[in-house]
């Protein structure tokens, strides 16, 4: 919340390394590389399951506007859903959702792993089932 209590966000923006300088050590502050990107792939894991959207907007972060946004169910590219599974059992979680730029030459760089990542607009927007697959697993667990 912002000082009028509405709610804010903090957006994804490019930094010039030119400006920074010794105040970036008075907080936290979370700093990657600028992935020259051609799309952006989300990854829901839930249990041994991975459903794979791509998403294509002009914009640096998408979840600035999502009136610019158009989604495309897709297949894992090979080895990311293992590896994303694998990510998750090392950390002893059944669920998670991976952001990933997809760079000019078509390879995913990773970008994060949310536990508690937000899915509920994917299924709305492709017809994916996540929330039956969520179900499923909840019933599976002991």
């Amino acid at each position: 919340m912002n000082s009028a209590g509405e709610p804010s966000t903090i957006w994804a923006t490019a930094v010039d390394p030119g400006a920074i300088d010794d105040t970036i050590t008075r907080t936290a502050h979370l700093l990657q590389a600028c992935v020259d990107k051609t799309a952006d792939l989300r990854v829901t894991v839930v249990g041994r399951h991975a459903f794979c959207v791509r998403i294509e907007s002009d914009l640096l972060d998408w979840r600035q506007d999502y009136d610019r946004i158009s989604y495309t169910v897709v297949d894992s590219p090979p080895g990311l859903a293992d590896a994303a599974i694998a990510f998750l059992d090392a950390l002893d979680l059944s669920f998670g959702v991976f952001d990933f730029a997809i760079g000019r030459d078509g390879s995913p760089v990773f970008l994060e792993c949310n536990p508690n990542g937000q899915w509920g607009w994917l299924e709305d927007a492709t017809g994916i089932q996540i929330a039956a697959s969520i179900a499923d697993l909840l019933l599976e667990t002991p």
